[in-house]
């Protein structure tokens, strides 16, 4: 976290560095839980939110898909801030800004799985486990493509 903090203060008028630093707080909240994980949570907020002022297609839209994924995972009011429906609003606008996108595809899918609506997830599902390879990004793909076919199996055993 230490150099996206230093990042920030050297570019922080470049909305990609936002949403890579949202991205490892965001991560970090994920991987810390609890009550404690909410202030790291809030700090990616705000880096979403501050790429989305300055450039909202930075990054094919991806401080959309995953602002949305925070108002989808972290709860709701009086605790944090999560809202299922802004969480919805965010993960269309980010699958909008790249609907091949194998993250902006999973993540919408998620959201889909969590209102139990398990036949259109798996549309999304498959489009994210055919999206295009990022040539830069080989690791986080092949993890990826290990969540999609978690999902995958979950929803088919729902849709049975």
């Amino acid at each position: 976290m230490n150099k996206a903090d230093k990042d920030i203060q050297t570019y922080s008028d470049n909305a990609g560095v936002h949403i890579w630093r949202g991205i490892i707080y965001s991560t970090y909240a994920g991987i810390t839980g609890g009550i404690g994980a909410l202030k790291y949570a809030k700090s990616a907020k705000a880096d979403f939110e501050k790429a989305l002022s300055l450039d909202p297609s930075a990054l094919k839209g991806s401080a959309y898909t995953s602002l949305g994924m925070l108002y989808l995972r972290v709860p709701g009011w009086p605790i944090g801030f999560g809202d299922n429906d802004k969480a919805k609003d965010l993960l269309k606008k980010g699958l909008d800004a790249n609907p091949k996108g194998i993250d902006s595809n999973y993540f919408y899918a998620q959201y889909l799985m969590e209102e139990d609506e398990y036949a259109q997830a798996q549309g999304y599902l498959k489009k994210a486990r055919n999206a295009p390879a990022r040539p830069s990004r080989p690791l986080a793909d092949a993890g990826r493509q290990k969540d999609i076919q978690a999902a995958l199996a979950k929803v088919k055993k729902e849709l049975e």
